[in-house]
């Protein structure tokens, strides 16, 4: 059977403030020729189809048309919410749409009840696991304590035990939004850290065939068995080094995986340029970025006058501009945002219990913060699905 492996379109979301939606068509036409050209018997879409729980109506009639033109090639879909749709949206109809073979798992109950499809050697069950906010399928699961690693295992359980039930031979595919051990996370993803932590093993995937992963925005291979496809298109610029694709994965008889990337329409390319704002005008090795989305960065000792407009004369889609002041680290001048730069919420805090107090937080107190920022994390979670 051939599945061709996608996630995270985040339908109607910006890329500093330039309207997606056109790439998001072209990925989406794209999508669809290739599951007719390359002959593929099934399409996974692994969370995120949606950028927030209430998407604008462009990115809804986006969604309603993919799901038509998958529908009509007769080619079955399995899909999952992911940590930025509102699984009881895009869950709405979820049993009529199956009629048609496009198949939406987003509810957290059905883990276990996969959608069975066949070829010539036999089943193939997907089991959809929707992102599992701790905080709120704790109950359903079973767990003292929420956590990623507790619910996704809790949940891997069902799959197990349902595959047991099944005819010897049957190959299983599971479809989850998950951070998993060894992914490379980029800047455009939303944090879902719990308790400190946000990642999950990949060992929690074993049993099954092929475990197709969402949520990083990078393509990439965990194990031959787990993979992410990444996101089409690129929603941050530290996916400059990025190559947007989906995978195309064969199981063969026995469960064996045979993946290959194909390649995404980009509308333009993505480039990171830092310097002096006179070297960044005049430097010939940076013609080939003229063209590209920017992100510059200028370290001139005093900022320079209208850099911006400067700037567009020779990069015409500057899209984000710092200032990074070439200083010692100690210098007090430094910036805010780059004393805070790759640090997390928890670590912020207690810093600021050590400056305030002369002394970080202990190991209770440490405690109390992590409980306090997953209280809030969660409560965003409940007033989402509510809204």
């Amino acid at each position: 059977m051939r599945l061709l492996h996608t996630s995270d379109w985040h339908l109607g979301r910006a890329f500093h403030r330039v309207n997606m939606l056109g790439a998001q068509a072209g990925f989406i036409g794209h999508l669809v020729t290739t599951v007719r050209e390359r002959g593929v018997d099934a399409v996974v879409v692994s969370g995120d189809v949606y950028d927030r729980a209430v998407p604008p109506l462009a990115a809804v009639e986006l969604f309603d048309d993919a799901l038509h033109r998958l529908a009509d090639l007769g080619v079955p879909t399995v899909m999952i919410s992911g940590n930025h749709d509102s699984a009881r949206r895009l869950g709405v109809g979820a049993g009529l749409i199956g009629r048609a073979g496009i198949h939406l798992r987003t509810d957290p109950s059905a883990c276990g009840t996969p959608v069975v499809l066949g070829d010539d050697f036999g089943d193939v069950a997907f089991y959809g696991l929707p992102y599992l906010e701790p905080a709120l399928v704790k109950d359903e699961f079973g767990v003292e304590k929420p956590g990623h690693e507790a619910v996704l295992a809790a949940a891997m359980d069902r799959v197990r035990a349902d595959l047991a039930s099944r005819a010897r031979g049957t190959r299983s595919v599971v479809l989850a939004h998950a951070f998993v051990t060894g992914g490379e996370a980029s800047d455009s993803e939303r944090d879902i850290t719990v308790g400190g932590v946000a990642a999950v093993p990949a060992g929690v995937f074993e049993g099954v065939d092929y475990a197709a992963l969402g949520h990083l925005h990078g393509c990439q291979t965990i194990t031959e068995r787990v993979r992410y496809s990444g996101s089409p298109l690129p929603y941050s610029f530290s996916e400059a080094d990025h190559r947007k694709s989906m995978w195309l994965v064969d199981l063969d008889a026995d469960g064996a995986v045979t993946a290959e990337r194909v390649d995404c329409p980009v509308p333009r390319a993505l480039a990171r340029i830092r310097g002096t704002l006179e070297e960044l005008l005049a430097d010939p090795g940076l013609a080939r970025h003229e063209e590209a989305w920017i992100e510059a960065t200028l370290t001139d000792a005093v900022r320079p006058a209208d850099p911006m407009a400067r700037l567009a004369e020779r990069f015409p889609h500057t899209l984000s501009l710092a200032f990074a002041p070439e200083r010692a680290p100690e210098d007090p001048d430094v910036s805010y945002a780059q004393r805070l730069a790759d640090r997390s919420d928890q670590e912020i805090a207690e810093d600021f219990v050590a400056h305030v107090r002369g002394a970080g937080p202990d190991e209770h107190e440490q405690g109390v913060l992590r409980d306090a920022f997953d209280a809030v994390r969660a409560d965003e979670a409940v007033r989402e699905v509510a809204r």
